[in-house]
């Protein structure tokens, strides 16, 4: 089937659109770039060359794909950015060409997800498989495996290597090489450090209101007591007043798929 291309769209002479690709109005395809077959481009997507882009993708709105390396040392020298086939990039992705002194080549391979906001950054290798969640960040020079996990606002250190099949935990930050088949995560996830006075005071909370979600919060995270104990306390404490802020406490509680943050 012939491309399906918006008239919105502005499209290079220089570039190549496989068949059956779809371009959504106002991307701008530059020269060098290569689309391949079946491709879904989504609105104000900018793609920039020299790019090859193998079968398959998909691009979300507003992504901008090839686009010059973010490096100092980056001189305008010939440099690509090759994407294999059936990666899914969503929604505000970044992937730079690769650098003169780098080797030249951002790769990316295939069957990858790519999530919101994701940047891969110049002279990245990434494998097969591979899952980023929001905001997972590559600086220069990174290799990904296969079946590689970055989760949400993970980011890895330039020339840092991440081996087949490891996980990134959410926010972790790595600056080393990380081997197949291990988690990184965290030291630690946050925790309750109090309550959120002021802006219970700015939407009209009364001290006496106040004074009770205190008493609730001190039973759940500075008592020490388990769980259903200290909501046995927070139950008593609401039958007694009748406020409503902490039947609210209770509901959350009772309705919990995931663990309390403690």
């Amino acid at each position: 089937m012939e491309p399906l291309i918006h008239p919105n769209a502005v499209i290079s002479p220089g570039a190549k659109i496989g068949a059956d690709v779809r371009i959504g109005p106002f991307c701008t395809i530059g020269d060098e770039v290569e689309i391949g077959d079946r491709c879904v481009i989504g609105p104000n997507c900018t793609i920039t060359g020299p790019t090859r882009i193998g079968p398959g993708n998909t691009f979300a709105g507003h992504c901008s794909i090839g686009s010059d390396p973010q490096d100092k040392k980056y001189k305008g020298e010939r440099v690509e950015l090759v994407i294999g086939a059936g990666n899914c990039f969503r929604e505000f992705c970044t992937v730079n060409r690769g650098t003169g002194e780098g080797g030249g080549i951002t790769r990316i391979g295939d069957r990858n997800w790519f999530l919101a906001y994701v940047h891969v950054a110049h002279d990245c290798i990434v494998g097969d498989d591979c899952v980023f969640s929001n905001n997972a960040t590559l600086a220069g020079h990174v290799e990904i495996g296969n079946h590689v996990i970055l989760s949400g606002f993970a980011g890895v250190h330039q020339f840092c290597r991440i081996g087949d099949h490891a996980f990134i935990g959410m926010g972790a930050f790595v600056n080393g090489d990380v081997p197949p088949f291990v988690i990184v995560a965290q030291e630690s996830y946050s925790r309750p450090r109090g309550i959120n006075a002021e802006g219970l005071k700015r939407r009209g909370f009364d001290a006496e209101r106040i004074a009770l979600i205190k008493r609730a919060y001190r039973s759940l995270f500075v008592s020490g007591a388990t769980l259903s104990a200290a909501r046995e306390i927070i139950a008593t404490l609401q039958t007694e007043t009748g406020n409503s802020d902490l039947k609210l406490l209770l509901d959350f509680l009772d309705s919990a798929q995931r663990p309390l943050l403690r």
